[in-house]
């Protein structure tokens, strides 16, 4: 992302991870409403404290960006209200009325930003649920539902326990999981469904065996039961499982979309490239000018921007027009300057040459001329530069041919490059499996759910087991039982691999928590056809035969 390169060009390593790290550190900080100055006073070890330094020089480069990055949307509007009552007033006089969904998945400053909003009237509803919070590593506090009961005394509760999604079987298993996890409001769901299809589980050898046994059962429940695609959902731990089992969907021919997967158009590496085109198009787009100047490298930092953008405010210009008055020279040392105005002129080149040339020509000399190529081997790891890489081959060679066929050159093409984009976006009537890891299915809901690797060390994940934190692990194993609405099927391995070696692996603990209304499904012993599935299956080959005929 975004921040996480932004940290790694404060920190001066190009190691990705421990960038993450430290831009996961920064964001704690600022949930919690942790200053850069109270990081470092807190920070009770060498580690902690780099991060607390880079926290500093993190937050002077957004500044320098004339940027925030999300935490700052919560952050600074709740240091606006601490700190400037009128501007606190107002707002909670324009908002009389607030509704805070999914409540227990806030973290301390939403939390506060919700009281300064509210006021002493305090006349808004929360909506959330105890059982669903599974957030806790990015920040999210459940205790914030308990706060609510304190700082509220007068709080009403209005508990929504009938469940109109899920039949009874896998209510009941929902309810008997959670209820290991201590209750900050005791309830049960219940629902006026039927009784619905059993649970079932199976075991299965491997990871390769577990793929392919949910392919063939897609497409056989699929068969059987006439349904669409978009009627599944395969859900998963990690995003790591997902390699597997989209493998075998190919293989089965089985189309299918992954939940919460990044847009071509907001990979990075075209993020960068669609920063020079805005730039060919409007030279006063501030934001392109500072990704452009800045990625690549060319010796142009936090400094020099922070100079440019203080002179350009204080002349009400763009930073572009900024770059040629005389007055900057007062501001930029002879280094500084000579950098942005060769930058500056060499966007006035590109200006000049994209009416005149052919799209993919431009294109092509200017990844040349600012050798992103070399940068992207140069910051990251081989299979990823080589990713990245690849990826803008294929825009760079959408766009030539984009600009072939349609007659048009580079800054007819980026006009419309928003409208592009939207080709990239997710189809709502695509008829395809859908696969998601837990954390992104949460607010989704299918007819039938497969829930993969549920086992010891993955659900619940092994670092939880390690610092005794299962609840939170039990939650989401809650979350995924309810998705489904009709069936629900469960595996788990025999043994998995990890890294080169195999391991050895038990089921969760969770499926004994469900108790005993579900199917346990032994790989090794054949399961007969039922009499109802045998007529099923009839019924359908009888009905594909007729639609063959009238054909």
């Amino acid at each position: 992302s975004d921040t996480v390169q932004i940290v790694s060009d404060v920190a001066g390593d190009s190691d990705k991870g421990i960038a993450k790290q430290m831009q996961w550190q920064i964001s704690s900080w600022k949930n919690a409403m942790i200053t850069p100055e109270e990081a470092a006073q807190l920070a009770d070890n060498e580690i902690a404290s780099v991060a607390a330094r880079l926290y500093k020089e993190y937050e002077r480069t957004l500044r320098a960006y004339q940027a925030v990055d999300f935490d700052d949307l919560i952050a600074l509007p709740v240091r606006l209200f601490d700190e400037h009552p009128e501007v606190r007033e107002r707002w909670q006089n324009k908002l009389r009325y607030l509704l805070v969904d999914e409540y227990q998945d806030t973290n301390r400053a939403q939390y506060r930003l919700l009281k300064l909003l509210s006021g002493v009237r305090g006349a808004f509803t929360a909506v959330g649920d105890d059982d669903q919070a599974i957030y806790a590593w990015r920040g999210a506090d459940v205790e914030n539902l308990k706060l609510l009961q304190q700082d509220y005394p007068k709080l009403k509760v209005i508990k929504l326990e009938q469940n109109y999604r899920s039949s009874r079987r896998i209510l009941e298993a929902a309810n008997t999981v959670i209820a290991n996890n201590e209750k900050l409001f005791d309830k049960r769901l219940w629902s006026e469904h039927g009784q619905g299809e059993q649970i079932v589980v199976t075991n299965c050898r491997d990871a390769e065996h577990e793929a392919e046994w949910v392919a063939t059962k897609i497409t056989a429940h699929k068969f059987e039961h006439r349904t669409r695609f978009k009627d599944y959902a395969i859900l998963y731990r990690g995003n790591h499982q997902a390699r597997l089992i989209e493998q075998q969907l190919r293989n089965h021919r089985i189309p299918y979309v992954m939940s919460g997967g990044q847009s071509f158009f907001d990979k990075a590496e075209i993020r960068d490239l669609i920063a020079w085109l805005r730039l060919l198009v409007n030279e006063d787009d501030d934001l392109a000018f500072i990704r452009a100047i800045t990625t690549p490298r060319r010796g142009i930092g936090a400094a020099t921007i922070e100079a440019l953008g203080a002179y350009a405010g204080h002349r009400h210009s763009s930073l572009f027009a900024a770059v040629f008055e005389e007055g900057l020279t007062q501001h930029l040392n002879a280094k500084q300057l000579q950098g942005v105005q060769e930058f500056a002129a060499y966007i006035n080149r590109l200006q000049y040459r994209a009416p005149r040339e052919p799209a993919a020509q431009l294109l092509e000399d200017l990844l040349g001329a600012i050798r992103y190529e070399a940068w992207l081997f140069e910051h990251c790891d081989t299979r990823e530069a080589e990713s990245k890489w690849s990826n803008v081959r294929d825009f760079v060679g959408w766009l030539g041919r984009k600009g072939e066929e349609d007659g048009k050159n580079l800054l007819e093409l980026t006009q419309t490059i928003a409208l592009m984009s939207m080709l990239d976006k997710e189809d709502p009537d695509f008829d395809g499996v859908q696969m998601a890891t837990l954390h992104a299915s949460k607010g989704l809901e299918f007819p039938h759910v497969f829930l993969v690797g549920v086992e010891e060390g993955l659900l619940p994940h092994q670092s939880s087991i390690d610092e005794d934190k299962v609840e939170e692990e039990r939650r989401l194993m809650y979350v995924g039982i309810t998705r489904a609405q009709r069936s629900l099927n469960l595996t788990w391995c025999e043994r998995r691999k990890s890294g080169k070696e195999f391991r050895t692996c038990e089921p969760s603990r969770f499926i004994a928590e469900m108790g005993g209304d579900i199917k346990m499904n032994d790989r090794k012993t054949a399961q007969p056809v039922t009499k109802e599935e045998g007529k099923a299956r009839l019924a359908n080959l009888m009905a594909m035969f007729e639609n063959r005929d009238k054909a």
